[in-house]
């Protein structure tokens, strides 16, 4: 495998067995200021595509290892974070040839001798739309974050929350596997604002939500706002002791921070009150159901005196609900 590198100029993997053609097409290209990888055969194309990530590929038709189609399939089902094309170079010039290089994903086909003004032409064209597909790809994504992010605390928004929490409760119905739920509020949070006024209550929200990301890294679960000083998190796969373990690091997450709040009429720092709750969803039933069992363990939490957790034990009755106190007041 060789390859230049020189800045952002666009990357072009050459594969053929033949290292003069190799040589001839590297020469046209790096004269046109492209980069260059080169591969010999099919097994060795893939490694260097896994590496490299080029913006095209010049693919010839003969392979000492694999069919062409077969190596241009293979190298199009590689995941990667780019959109790449695949341009066939071929002496065989017939109609089932062609709808074979198409099938196997190649957006372009160009016969053997070729003319190099016409294909450098080809080759340009390619990475343009490449590079322009990838410019909407990366646009769509950021749109989709700004409307599922809630803009002061970076976690998911309300939208995205719920969104969420109808995917996972109909997979764990699915699988018939726990799914758990913790509503947490800002104890007294309207009386902070009063006190020490929005722009730091803003700020008490961030570093709050800042915790709870700490405490919540697994791929799968899921931070969102749920509205005003209330956090919500989502935990698939996630039964009624591990759910309460993570609403005690939470607990004591919030503790650490130790945010001064004079006019709490619990503590003198800023505190939560959290319900939870953990259910394995019935096929066909709603997600409001886990939704409303944690509001309840919620609500009871703050009747209980707040700045404690009470988890609303849904996982082995739906009709028989139980109340745990998880966390006592400080």
């Amino acid at each position: 495998m060789e390859a230049t590198a020189q800045g952002n100029q666009p990357l072009v993997l050459i594969i053929d067995h033949q290292a003069f053609n190799r040589q001839q097409l590297r020469l046209l290209l790096e004269q046109s200021g492209y980069q260059v990888a080169e591969a010999k055969d099919g097994t060795e194309a893939i490694n260097v595509f896994q590496q490299l990530h080029p913006d095209l590929v010049l693919l010839d038709a003969i392979l000492p290892d694999m069919d062409e189609f077969e190596c241009c399939a293979k190298l199009l089902s590689i995941k990667i974070n780019k959109y790449i094309k695949v341009l066939m170079i071929t002496v065989i010039e017939d109609t089932e040839s062609v709808e074979d290089a198409f099938r196997a994903g190649a957006a372009d086909y160009v016969i053997k001798p070729f003319y190099w003004p016409v294909l450098r032409q080809r080759i340009k064209r390619l990475i343009e739309e490449s590079q322009l597909h990838q410019k909407l790809v990366t646009a769509n994504q950021e749109l989709q974050r700004l409307v599922t992010i809630d803009f002061l605390t970076q976690v998911a928004n309300r939208r995205w929350f719920e969104e969420y929490i109808e995917q996972e409760w109909r997979r764990m119905a699915r699988l018939q596997q726990p799914l758990s739920l913790i509503l947490l509020d800002v104890d007294f949070f309207k009386s902070y604002n009063d006190t020490y006024g929005h722009q730091l209550g803003d700020s008490v929200l961030i570093e709050i939500a800042k915790a709870i990301r700490y405490i919540v890294q697994r791929p799968g679960d899921l931070v969102a706002r749920y509205g005003g000083e209330e956090f919500a998190v989502i935990l698939p796969n996630t039964d009624v002791l591990g759910s309460t373990e993570v609403g005690q690091r939470i607990y004591s997450a919030i503790q650490r921070l130790a945010i001064p709040h004079q006019n709490s009429l619990v503590s003198s720092h800023i505190t939560l009150s959290a319900g939870l709750a953990t259910v394995i969803p019935k096929p066909g039933s709603n997600f409001e159901e886990i939704i409303a069992a944690a509001d309840k363990a919620l609500y009871q939490a703050k009747s209980a005196g707040r700045d404690c957790f009470e988890h609303n034990n849904l996982l082995f009755d739906m009709h028989c609900k139980s109340n745990m106190r998880v966390l006592g007041k400080s």
